[in-house]
């Protein structure tokens, strides 16, 4: 009798974020689902010339997938692509290494296995999108993405008014542990002090403001992905190890 064994199978929508091989001809992957969170699995015979959806499997494409529940590790079954962002993003250093740090990032933000994160698949995948078809500058995409990643994870920053005692802004100090801008009166030390127009950006950046932040100028896009990069890292705890080989226009 068998009662007690069932194979579960499910279907979901899915960003892959990483891949690494496993044996002679299988692949583990790391996927962001939209209904079931992060999700670790095993496409068996893919890395085969024979393998049917190998292809479909690279980082950064957006795929339909059937799963069922294995004792370590779920298995793959079926895949069907949605968008095949991978091979736009893949042949292009610069979008290759600024996609690498936006699923480093959503990787960390949803390492609870099977906790739901609908909001941040979303996001990530309209980041690739928005990369894969150069609708606006990498680097202005990157730091949109991150930016709205932690708010959606409970580290919204604010670049209005101030992060610590709430006086209206505008303001001229920053500080990433104390979530943004900060006044005069709050100011630590060693806070940077971005220029107003890097400030306008990066509320742009928060709010998908596109019309305000496509029209930047480059120093302050510098400046701005630099205060990101801080941000980013300081909420995280630890350095993201993608976000050096950014290329940055």
């Amino acid at each position: 009798m068998r009662d007690n064994v069932r194979v579960k199978l499910y279907r979901d929508e899915a960003v892959v974020l990483r891949t690494r091989k496993l044996g002679e001809a299988d692949r583990i992957l790391t996927l962001l689902t939209r209904t079931h969170g992060q999700v670790h699995a095993v496409a068996k015979g893919v890395r085969r010339t024979s393998s049917k959806f190998g292809a479909r499997l690279e980082p950064f494409s957006v795929i339909d997938l059937q799963l069922y529940n294995g004792r370590n590790l779920d298995v793959v079954t079926q895949v069907d692509t949605l968008a095949p962002h991978g091979r736009a993003i893949s042949g292009d250093y610069g979008l290759f290494t600024t996609a690498t740090a936006m699923v480093e990032t959503a990787e960390r933000l949803t390492e609870i296995e099977r906790e739901p994160a609908t909001q941040q698949y979303l996001l990530l995948v309209g980041a690739l999108r928005s990369l894969a078809e150069k609708v606006h500058p990498s680097s202005l995409v990157l730091d949109s993405y991150l930016l709205r990643a932690l708010a959606i994870a409970g580290w919204a920053p604010t670049f209005t008014e101030c992060a610590r005692c709430d006086a209206a802004g505008p303001h001229r100090s920053f500080s990433a542990p104390l979530g943004g801008i900060i006044c005069t009166n709050c100011r630590p030390p060693g806070a940077a002090a971005p220029a107003p127009e890097t400030v306008g950006l990066l509320g742009a950046l928060l709010a998908g403001d596109w019309g305000h932040a496509d029209v930047s100028h480059e120093r302050h896009r510098k400046e701005a992905s630099g205060l990101v990069a801080v941000y980013t890292q300081w909420h995280l705890e630890r350095q993201l190890k993608s976000l050096r080989h950014v290329e940055r226009a």
